[in-house]
């Protein structure tokens, strides 16, 4: 069974193994687990749609799906809302996870709806996450990202006093995360921020302004604590006294 379980989730995560000191009712438990959400994905042809071998939790659902576009082994867990109401579409590529319990949004208004959404292939985002895309949000190829996630591609105007901020209407910048980046738990990213690649965010920071490629995040507001690239070597004592 092992290898049987390993082989078929290969084709969707090529480096996966199952460490040895898992029990066989465990992997059966797994296995069970696994074909009960590839069933509900089989769903979505009846919504005339092929699933990809999209592997679905309980409850999943998916609003205005001609706007939404999918690629292989979708994996979306329990409660998990997906509305493509947009402009330019939410866009999904292949081998996308998304946690339990997050919403996929682009927009909620027909008056006004949004930019776009559009994930990369193999990007992992954590439960409870919320990605809005009224005014665009990219995320790049092979991002890791924590629970809690949330980004806001928009912002409310409110210099007028003698008007509901509700009333002043909304400015739209977007947001687009590079490739590679590691984004931990309950980080937020405003309007605007554009994070190049391989950037790392500690937990809990609030990114609202944007960052240079491999810069180590943290804080609220986010601030650079370090950066991933190579420093020069130190020259030694006898090299500094030529």
């Amino acid at each position: 069974m092992k290898q049987l379980l390993e082989t078929w989730v290969r084709r969707r995560n090529p480096h996966f193994s199952i460490h040895e000191a898992v029990p066989v009712g465990w992997l059966a438990g797994f296995a069970l687990r696994t074909a009960g959400a590839m069933l509900r994905g089989t769903q979505l042809w009846l919504r005339g749609r092929a699933s990809h071998g999209a592997m679905l939790g309980r409850g999943v659902s998916f609003q205005y799906l001609s706007g939404i576009r999918f690629g292989r082994w979708l994996k979306a867990g329990d409660q998990v809302r997906f509305s493509g109401l947009s402009t330019g579409g939410l866009t999904l590529g292949h081998s996308v996870s998304i946690g339990a319990f997050s919403q996929v949004i682009v927009s909620t208004s027909l008056q006004q709806p949004g930019a776009f959404i559009r994930i990369g292939h193999h990007v992992g985002i954590g439960e409870f996450a919320y990605l809005g895309g009224a005014g665009g949000l990219r995320i790049d190829d092979d991002c890791i990202i924590g629970q809690y996630f949330s980004c806001h591609p928009e912002n409310h105007q409110y210099a007028d006093l003698t008007t509901p901020i509700r009333q002043q209407g909304v400015t739209h910048r977007g947001i687009h995360i590079g490739p590679n980046c590691w984004i931990g738990s309950k980080v937020t990213v405003l309007d605007g921020v554009v994070l190049g690649e391989g950037c790392v965010v500690a937990a809990g920071a609030v990114v609202t302004r944007s960052f240079p490629a491999r810069s180590v995040l943290g804080g609220v507001p986010a601030r650079i604590l370090s950066s991933r690239e190579p420093q020069p070597a130190t020259p030694h004592v006898a090299e500094l006294a030529l």
